[in-house]
């Protein structure tokens, strides 16, 4: 029971979604026949329906959050004191967002308001962070472009030169090397090399991906709302 009423929730609201997607019309009662006015009505009301529930899946989210990091500060376990970090930026952050320390007071003052405490912490701590996680990446990318652009293959030799082209054709030394470039012979050019990759092979490969991916993620909604969106731990 505590699987099947999940499932029977999940493919009754999947099913009424794609109905009502296909079945609501515009207007302000949907017009036509009760079925159609019923669908417009969950097409309007289905967004205050969902930021409802979104409400209760975020208060379990920090209730769940903040059991798994107390207990690991309690025991001692590895890395504690990066969970007491994040239990003091937590309960921290909430208080300043729901007290609206800083900003105007009650119920309909602005949280981001400049001189509000909730987004001077975005503005002086989380933005840097990003900024910082953002540059640390290129380091690993700078060291996952060097395994994979190894000459140990033709596809990986092909793979080195269209990143080579596309790099240079985006900087100033590359149009200065394809300046003796003719006119005649433009297409030649690495700056118009470099947008013939990405506006043709690139796209193509991009394409491809998102292909297979509405493939998947249609399979996967077939499954759920069938109510076998669990794979069976044994067996095939």
């Amino acid at each position: 029971m505590k699987r099947l009423v999940p499932r029977v929730i999940t493919s009754f609201v999947g099913i009424l979604l794609i109905l009502t997607a296909f079945g609501a019309r515009p207007g302000p009662d949907g017009g036509g026949v009760w079925p159609v006015r019923a669908f417009d009505y969950v097409d309007r009301n289905f967004s205050v329906w969902f930021n409802i529930l979104a409400v209760f899946a975020f208060i379990l989210g920090g209730a769940s959050l903040l059991k798994s990091h107390v207990a690991k500060v309690a025991h001692r376990r590895p890395d504690w004191p990066y969970s007491a970090v994040t239990l003091v930026s937590f309960v921290g952050v909430l208080a300043i967002g729901m007290l609206k320390l800083g900003g105007p007071p009650g119920l309909q003052g602005e949280v981001t308001d400049p001189g509000a405490w909730f987004q001077i912490v975005f503005d002086a701590i989380y933005d840097p962070l990003l900024a910082t996680l953002y540059a640390l990446l290129a380091f690993f990318i700078t060291s996952a472009a060097y395994r994979a652009f190894r000459l140990r293959s033709p596809q990986a030799a092909i793979l080195l030169a269209s990143a080579f082209i596309v790099l240079l054709g985006r900087t100033p030394l590359g149009t200065w090397l394809s300046d003796p470039v003719p006119p005649s012979l433009g297409f030649l050019r690495l700056d118009a090399l470099s947008v013939w990759i990405m506006s043709v092979p690139n796209l193509a490969g991009q394409r491809a991906v998102l292909i297979g991916i509405a493939v998947g993620v249609t399979a996967l909604t077939l499954r759920i709302l069938a109510g076998r969106g669990e794979v069976d731990g044994g067996g095939a």
